[in-house]
């Protein structure tokens, strides 16, 4: 059912004012659409690019400071957690304060967290520098959408939105690139320092062409208790899928985490039903479209965020190749993002999200499923057209997604869409990176010993065996002990890839039974329904 709704323009111009332009202006720059389109498109490509551009930094940042493979995932699971922790309520905080002044100050605390990372001296500080960087970024990625969407008129909104899913499709896709020029050139820590002038420059840019337009019916009041019961269900989540490899999947402790993440879940969808101004509004989820939106977007996520987590793993640790070299094998997916993703826009838009999206999620299984195939001896070729299969798939629904959600909410819930766009996508990378580091270490704990006997090594010691795994885990052979053979040295390396690259398929596989449920689900998307902002002369 399609609403109509207002909206203020708080810090507008003088219309009668060269230069500047009121919201109805064509010629002012303040507030003008397609600046504020270009403004946001730098702050977004700072968080999205930052999603990946750091997993080409992990082994370096492992051997640098001396981390596990547990470390490392925190490194990207704490980021990816506190977005998905924070965006909703970051939404609702631009729908009640303007999505200009929280978009501001997400984009300098994103800059300063980026630059605390790049001095920390320790893995700790790092995760808890990346968690800070998290909850600045869940500010300003939902402000992003809210702003596009009161500043576009409806025909025009759909454009913008394919506009804007491919500066993050094609920052999503550059990051493995510019990671390994970064990690090669100059060092782990300038992965991070990148973001300081890319926030300076959306700063300048935000304070001098943003304009805070908000709905008349803009939320008043903060749902605490949600925000409370929402924050611990996720965490609880989450914590339980990271930490069951070690704990066990039928331990007390983790039956103990997943039981209060449901209980969490189930009080928070009550209270949702109950509250005068819930976070999250249930209403919104009577739109079929919005819902099938959302759990294509943690679906896709999930598989693309956990299987890129091993790939660059496999390509430095077992391939032997170089950060650069790592990020160069991986250009068929991301030239295949940044070409797609405006097409995609454009088809989107011209004929609706359905085919596309189904179509798409389609050859990301194809890929996912060809990704599972490589093994140690694989080319540049193999490696190249499962790479670029998986980016023609992935753009449209980074895209589509984002259109289907956002378009069919009410404009007074625009920072609460796009905060369930962007948490939609954080927590299916977050589970996405966990499950599936659960099912690789799982298979390199059942395989490694097996094919340890088979190729007749002598048995380790409990300590030497624990430290074999968890480097099998991330594809790294450790050196051989003095007097060993070289016939066995070499005998323990194929041994530690093949139990890596046996974990690393059998994720593959799994992600590509997801994205087969993602197909299925694209079936129940639709062109938004919603009004637009206001009549703007674009």
């Amino acid at each position: 059912m399609s609403t109509q709704t207002s909206t203020v323009a708080h810090d507008a111009p003088d219309p009668a004012k060269p230069g500047e332009g009121g919201a109805d202006s064509p010629k002012g720059l303040r507030g003008h659409p397609w600046l504020t389109l270009v403004t946001v498109a730098f702050g977004v490509a700072m968080v999205a690019l930052d999603g990946t551009i750091v997993a080409i930094a992990n082994p370096a940042i492992q051997k640098d400071l001396g981390a596990s493979l547990a470390d490392v995932q925190w490194i990207t699971n704490g980021y990816l957690l506190a977005l998905a922790v924070s965006l909703i309520t970051a939404g609702k905080l631009g729908d009640r304060f303007g999505h200009r002044q929280t978009f501001l100050v997400g984009v300098v605390g994103f800059a300063a967290a980026s630059a605390a990372i790049g001095v920390a001296g320790s893995v700790s500080l790092v995760i808890a520098f990346r968690v800070l960087q998290g909850i600045c970024g869940a500010l300003l990625m939902p402000a992003a959408l809210g702003l596009l969407r009161a500043s576009f008129p409806a025909e025009r909104l759909n454009a913008a939105i394919g506009i804007w899913g491919a500066v993050i499709g094609a920052s999503t896709a550059a990051g493995p690139i510019v990671g390994g020029l970064l990690v090669e050139h100059v060092s782990w820590e300038s992965v991070f320092f990148i973001n300081v002038p890319v926030g300076a420059l959306a700063l300048v840019m935000g304070l001098v062409l943003l304009l805070d337009r908000r709905a008349e019916n803009a939320p008043r009041s903060f749902d605490v208790l949600g925000i409370v019961l929402l924050s611990v269900a996720m965490f609880c989540l989450v914590w339980a899928i990271i930490k069951a490899p070690d704990w066990h999947w039928g331990d007390p402790k983790t039956l103990t985490f997943l039981a209060v993440a449901v209980l969490s879940f189930a009080g928070f969808g009550f209270w949702e039903g109950k509250a005068k101004e819930p976070l999250l509004p249930l209403s919104m989820f009577r739109s079929v479209p919005l819902t099938a939106g959302t759990v294509l977007m943690v679906l896709m996520a999930f598989g693309f965020m956990g299987g890129i987590f091993f790939v660059t793993f496999y390509l430095q640790n077992v391939n032997g190749l170089s950060p650069v070299d790592s990020g160069l094998r991986l250009l068929p997916l991301t030239a295949m993002m940044i070409v797609a993703s405006p097409l995609a826009g454009t088809v989107i838009t011209k004929f609706g999200p359905r085919i596309p999206l189904v179509s798409a999620m389609v050859l990301a299984a194809v890929a996912m499923f060809g990704l599972s195939t490589l093994d140690a001896d694989s080319g540049i070729g193999i490696t190249s057209l499962w790479f670029g299969i998986l980016g023609l798939g992935l753009a449209p629904v980074m895209v589509g997604a984002t259109e289907v959600i956002v378009g069919n909410a009410p404009l007074e819930h625009a920072g609460v869409a796009g905060g369930l766009q962007q948490a939609a996508m954080q927590v299916g990378g977050s589970l996405g990176t966990a499950v599936l580091g659960a099912v690789m270490a799982s298979r390199v704990g059942s395989e490694l010993p097996k094919k340890w006997a088979e190729a007749k090594l002598p048995p380790l010691p409990g300590k030497q065996e624990a430290a074999l795994r968890e480097a099998a885990e991330v594809g790294v052979a450790p050196p051989a002990p003095k007097g060993t053979p070289a016939q066995a040295a070499e005998a323990m390396k194929h041994v530690v890839h093949d139990s890596f690259i046996s974990g690393m398929g059998l994720a593959f596989i799994c992600a590509g039974i997801v994205a087969v449920l993602a197909a299925g689900v694209a079936v129940f998307t639709s062109r938004g329904t919603n009004d637009a902002g206001p009549s703007v002369h674009i």
